[in-house]
């Protein structure tokens, strides 16, 4: 059968859907005969596309069709060849398999390793992964292209900088050892493989021509697809069907597109990838014919030209002075321009949620910032609509996944304990009935790990547990050591992998697998997410040991990235009506109302990537697509997406990283029709006031003043200075029984600091022999304990020894005053009359020869200032003084206290200070037993008020000396009622 001498191409306009025309026109072909159809063959660009035409010829269905055969030429399997309905058992016989994808990616990353490494360079395995993936796109674009390694014999290689040269020169020794290490695995490239199949495939049908063909939507195509699409253009029964291409451009603007040849800022044309098409095929445009399908009419068509002429090359755009886009041109285009991100998804939820009034309608968001696509279909959510998000979920952040990298973090952390509850407190973490159990004991750990961080390792945790365990001598609870020893065991084998100074990729995914399913034996494989996963985890068990052995400290971030490519899309479920799409899927489809966000640069058109293996001079010297042909799609896409009876554009005017520029075809439209295309203010102030309160009412101050009967009747010495400056922090804490816990993993603070220094201090005294070297050994014990800390043993160590050193030098002094420690840590308890009992812990106290006492506080933070002390708002060591009079103090006889010192302990610039809080000036304002009944005569007044009286606590009564107490300012909304916004 002889060939037809005019290419059947025919293009269908931006304002019309393509696949409902394609379909429509192909189902007016058939003329009713329910076989037609069915005996053709369409080629698409890939397997969405295929699942949107089919979609398309259901809605056309009347009663029932008998569909085409569809195959996705982008997407060529092992198991597909695109050969003729008689002869796809005869295509690609003879071909190896293909090189399965992560297996192609992980040898990679390896020959990266090693070339780094030969050049004294290591990296990480997780770099040479996506340096690995960079390298096959190169590869593919060389690949797609038929070239082989001696096209890379360049003239221009001395005009190099000197790393473009190494680079070429490690991309040509790849492209001749890929082959040979691809024989020994016994694969072959996917693209060659392809290339060879489309090859067989176009000679077939040259030769003997099939049925009915048709190439539809197919834009960017290498020499192999192009070649077939020539061949199928001039087949009897061929054509090919191309979305939009602008058929009413002027030839000499048609021309300006360089192509192949790409010149300065053509690619980024919308029209670019079309017109090295057809310049591949042999097409010219004027040969283009418009698609004759019935009723496919979506928006005006008068606006698709308007947008086209926006997009115009720089030299072309004079005429738009000429422009009219006062006759309803633009009618149904909005746009929004929200203050920000969070701003721009409330607003385009709702624009979707809106759509839903309209019965029948569909509504679809087209948008390449998947930020602004989840956080969309988080706001449907309130309306319990689930979107149908073509791209699926990351699987990093389904459950299986992220239980996963949970594990990873965790034993990479070595059991830390903010990523070890991170794995017990996964949703997954023994679900089901003994899921509470579960949770009872999980929550215990999370109390008892609060604070610094223990020794590395499962061991670290098992140690201070079995600590805990063995100070609680009343056995108040059940010990907790019994279910930790069986959670580490589940955990043991992965901590044993990442124990070792390199494992491999086969290992760590066995020792993660084995500790998932201890903890998750039911649900981790479940739904599509768990069959995904499992589907990652064979692949990785297979293919894992194409990577040699990295360091663990490297899982988390290699696991990361091998999990966040892999998508999860549900098979059903999602809405019927309401989608979400990327530019690659909206290219073919048409909603009634398009939502076109995130027109912003760097999103829309997104940056094009820098290539770190061609240079850009080499890619033009082998004419390779510039890396700017995919800022001219995304044009493409934008005209596409303007076809629809009405859209709405959005964008950001500012991101967490600051203010945005607008999309360049944004401006370019904006710069066109000006006022002809309106914003939509409704939406922006639903989406302001949809969360916004009806009204701010201020937090009162709070003043609770509940019964005597409830109010205690035991009182510290420390909390007096509390009860008489924030009243309410006071209540919090011995009347709501509320308390303020340390966070996980933290950092050493001056408390510790203070605890260790009190400590030392502490068994010195008590040793009853005041000897430097006997504090020496003292301190290296208790600092011993640190050990496992690099703050404490880099930065407080040696200030605690400077500390001590001060003390030393001190205690001379202090003996030849004629003073001599009595008592370290002495503890007592008094009623003064007033059915109070105060109650109190001197850190030191001192005797003179004399009889006289002195008090000792030691300090490692700020000291009370002498003002805080005489206006009696540090009262503590005033009451010290009271109880060591009446004789309460465990160890010391009632004697009168002539002095009272702070020992300032900071190890710094200034080893040690001491100070006496009752002089200024070094001149003494009142006696010690002047400021003792100063101290009393505060704390009866507090007794008399607020622990035996009606007095409200109210927060923060004296602000000043207040401020201290801040761990119940939130409860007690402060910022709200002191005046202090944002805070």
């Amino acid at each position: 059968m002889r060939q037809a001498d005019r290419p059947q191409v025919y293009t269908i306009d931006p304002h019309i859907a393509f696949v409902d025309a394609l379909a429509q026109g192909l189902i007016d072909r058939a003329g009713g005969d329910p076989l037609a159809l069915a005996h053709m063959h369409i080629l698409l660009p890939g397997r969405r596309a295929v699942r949107a035409l089919t979609d398309a010829f259901v809605r056309l269905a009347d009663g029932g069709l008998l569909l085409p055969r569809m195959t996705p030429v982008g997407d060529v399997d092992d198991d597909e060849a695109l050969g003729t309905f008689a002869d796809d058992a005869d295509g690609g016989g003879d071909l190896l398999p293909a090189m399965d994808p992560l297996r192609r990616r992980l040898l990679l990353a390896q020959l990266i390793r090693r070339w780094q490494d030969n050049r004294g360079a290591p990296i990480t395995a997780v770099e040479a992964l996506r340096l690995a993936d960079q390298l096959g796109k190169a590869l593919d674009a060389v690949l797609r292209e038929g070239l082989t390694a001696s096209a890379l014999d360049l003239d221009i290689r001395p005009e190099l900088a000197v790393h473009w040269q190494a680079t070429l020169v490690f991309f040509r020794l790849v492209l001749d050892l890929w082959p040979p290490l691809l024989a020994a695995e016994g694969r072959c490239e996917a693209i060659p493989r392809a290339n060879t199949l489309l090859a067989q495939l176009t000679a077939r049908w040259s030769a003997t021509p099939p049925g009915p063909v048709i190439a539809a939507g197919i834009i960017i195509a290498p020499p192999a697809v192009a070649a077939l699409l020539a061949v199928v253009a001039r087949l009897p029964q061929g054509m090919v069907v191309l979305p939009g291409l602008d058929t009413a451009m002027s030839n000499e603007e048609w021309d300006a597109i360089a192509a192949p040849a790409p010149v300065q800022d053509s690619e980024s044309h919308p029209q670019y990838a079309l017109k090295r098409l057809l310049d591949r095929m042999g097409v010219a445009r004027g040969e283009v014919e418009r698609w004759p399908a019935s009723g496919a009419t979506d928006g005006p068509a008068a606006r698709t030209a308007a947008v086209a002429r926006a997009l115009r090359p720089a030299a072309f755009t004079g005429d738009w002075r000429n422009a009219d886009t006062d006759d309803g041109l633009f009618d149904g285009v909005t746009l929004i321009e929200a203050a920000d991100p969070a701003a721009e998804a409330q607003a385009i939820a709702l624009a979707l949620r809106r759509s839903l009034e309209t019965p029948g309608q569909t509504a679809a968001l087209v948008t390449p910032d998947r930020n602004l696509a989840r956080r969309v279909a988080a706001h449907l959510v309130r309306w319990g609509i689930e979107i149908d998000d073509s791209a699926g979920t990351r699987l990093s952040v389904t459950p299986p996944g992220a239980l996963l990298l949970a594990l990873t973090e965790a034993a990479a952390q070595h059991f830390a304990p903010v990523a070890l509850l991170a794995v017990l407190k996964h949703p997954l973490a023994m679900a089901g009935d003994s899921r509470l159990r579960w949770l009872d004991q999980v929550r215990r750990l999370d109390l008892e790990l609060r604070g610094i961080r223990p020794a590395p390792g499962l061991a670290g945790v098992t140690d201070q547990i079995a600590e805990i365990d063995r100070k609680d001598t009343l056995g108040h609870r059940p010990p907790l050591l019994l279910w930790w020893s069986d959670v580490a065991a589940k955990l043991e084998p992965l901590a044993a992998v990442f124990a070792t100074p390199a494992t491999t990729l086969p290992a760590l995914v066995s020792a993660l697998q084995a500790a998932a399913e201890a903890l998750a034996p039911d649900e981790l494989w479940r739904g599509p997410a768990g069959r995904r996963l499992g589907e990652l985890v064979a692949a990785l068990a297979a293919h894992g040991d194409a990577l040699a052995a990295f360091d663990p400290a490297d899982a988390p971030a290699l696991l990361g990235a091998l999990l966040g490519e892999a998508s999860v899309r549900p098979a059903y479920g999602r809405h019927p009506r309401l989608f979400i799409w990327g530019l690659i899927e909206a290219r073919l489809q048409r909603a009634d109302l398009m939502i076109l966000a995130g027109l912003n640069e760097g999103v829309w058109p997104s940056p094009p990537a820098p290539d770190p293996w061609l240079a850009p001079a080499i890619r033009r010297e082998l004419k390779l697509p510039g890396t700017e042909t995919l800022v001219g799609m995304a044009a493409h896409d934008f005209v596409a997406g303007l076809g629809a009876p009405r859209v709405l554009l959005s964008r950001a005017r500012r991101d967490d990283s600051g203010p945005t520029v607008a999309s360049r075809l944004w401006l370019r439209l904006r710069a066109l029709a000006g006022d002809a295309i309106r914003s939509d203010e409704t939406l922006l102030a639903l989406a302001r006031a949809i969360d916004a309160p009806a009204q701010i009412v201020p937090a009162p101050r709070p003043s609770p003043a509940p019964a005597a009967s409830l109010r205690p009747r035991r009182l510290s010495v420390t909390e007096v200075d509390k009860l008489r400056a924030d009243p309410f922090s006071f209540y919090a804490q011995h009347l709501l029984k509320l308390e303020a816990l340390d966070t996980l993993d933290a950092d050493p603070t001056g408390a510790d600091r203070g605890t260790a220094v009190h400590a030392i201090l502490e068994h010195w005294v008590q040793g009853g022999k005041i000897d430097p070297a006997e504090l020496t050994r003292l301190t290296e014990i208790e600092l011993a304990k640190w050990a496992h800390h690099p703050l404490m043993r880099a930065l407080w160590a040696p200030r605690v020894h400077r500390a001590m050193g001060w003390v030393i030098e001190a205690m001379r002094d202090w003996e030849g005053e004629g003073w001599q420690p009595r008592r370290a840590e002495a503890k007592g308890e008094f009623d003064f009359g007033n059915g109070v009992l105060l109650r109190g812990r001197a850190d030191r106290i001192d005797r003179n020869t004399d009889g006289a006492l002195a008090i000792i506080d030691y300090k490692t933070g700020s000291v009370p200032s002498h003002a805080q002390v005489i206006g009696g708002f540090a009262l503590q060591m005033g009451l010290l003084g009271a109880l060591a009079e009446q004789g309460v103090l465990q160890g010391v006889p009632a004697a009168p206290v002539a002095a009272l010192r702070y020992w300032k302990l900071t190890g710094g610039k200034d080893a040690g200070k001491a100070s006496d809080p009752l002089s200024y000036n070094r001149k003494a304002v009142m006696t010690a037993g002047e400021h003792i009944a100063q101290a009393m005569a505060v704390y009866r007044k507090l007794c008399t008020d607020y622990l035996l009286g009606l007095e409200p606590f109210t927060a923060k009564l004296h602000p000043d000396h207040g401020e201290k107490y801040r761990d119940f300012d939130h409860f007690a909304r402060v910022a709200e009622w002191l005046g202090k916004p944002g805070t």
